[in-house]
């Protein structure tokens, strides 16, 4: 069955995964990608979003990677969609953007920076899409109850809250688990976005650094603390990745993190 709705993404007793190369940089890669894990997810019973940038507005440098071109990722992104019958999810950062993709996506994700911006918020409740908005790495978990107010407002009840790490000095992020239960009680899907939380903003370098090693421990602690879902960034290799690369988690490791985290969601049930 396609995944139309939240309801579709919670109809397993399973968490259910958002996950995906950072950025779309060319059809093979997308399409290997997500052959690989959807393989995956279906023989564990997790419901699954594939996820892909279609371009990347907020990067570090000038020079730094933002895309291959909008429609054409785009269209990469509903190739994916039709060819696996997942449903696909992708950024948008201004207003104007979400109609052009809600053409191609069926989850339009709203980055943690722009989390507060009132006519993105409602210009992605106005398709009709499901809208997941990330927490802004400055705001208390209690304050994404009136991001989330603003898509319902205008009409569009498919909502979801993503953790991503709060700002902790001026390199680093922290998950504080206490905001999954607490965003919970809004009566939203709440996901913990793994990799981005693992992240090293503003390196000297002008390139954000990472964790990687990490990403195993942070998702073990969503699942034991009864996460709704994941978000990953994966890639084949995440050396030559052309965006966030420090943080993403190898695609061939992906099967036994999966299965671990399986298990643990099956033990607190």
């Amino acid at each position: 069955m396609m995944i139309q709705t939240i309801s579709d993404l919670k109809q397993s007793d399973n968490f259910f995964l958002l996950a995906g190369p950072c950025v779309i940089e060319g059809e093979d890669m997308a399409l290997r990608i997500a052959e690989k894990v959807v393989k995956i997810t279906d023989r564990l019973d997790i419901p699954y979003v594939f996820k892909g940038s279609y371009r990347k507005a907020n990067r570090s440098r000038l020079d730094s990677f933002t895309g291959i071109g909008d429609e054409k990722a785009l269209k990469i992104l509903a190739k994916v969609r039709d060819t696996f019958g997942v449903p696909v999810v992708t950024d948008i950062h201004s207003a104007d953007e979400a109609a052009m993709a809600a053409e191609y996506v069926d989850v339009l994700q709203i980055p943690a920076f722009l989390c507060r911006q009132t006519d993105l918020l409602v210009a992605a409740a106005k398709t009709g899409k499901m809208v997941n908005i990330k927490k802004g790495q400055f705001l208390s978990p209690g304050a994404m109850r009136f991001a989330a107010d603003k898509v319902v407002e205008a009409g569009n009840s498919q909502v979801m809250l993503t953790e991503r790490g709060t700002t902790f000095g001026y390199q680093d992020l922290i998950v504080d688990y206490r905001g999954i239960p607490e965003m919970q009680t809004f009566g939203h899907p709440v996901i913990l976005d793994v990799t981005h939380s693992l992240q090293k903003p503003n390196q000297t370098s002008g390139v954000t650094g990472g964790m990687p090693q990490l990403i195993e421990t942070i998702a073990k602690a969503g699942i034991a603390v009864g996460v709704d879902g994941l978000f990953l960034e994966t890639h084949e290799d995440p050396s030559v990745a052309k965006s966030d690369g420090a943080n993403m988690l190898k695609l061939d490791l992906l099967e036994g993190l999966l299965e671990k985290l399986v298990r643990i969601r099956q033990s607190i049930r």
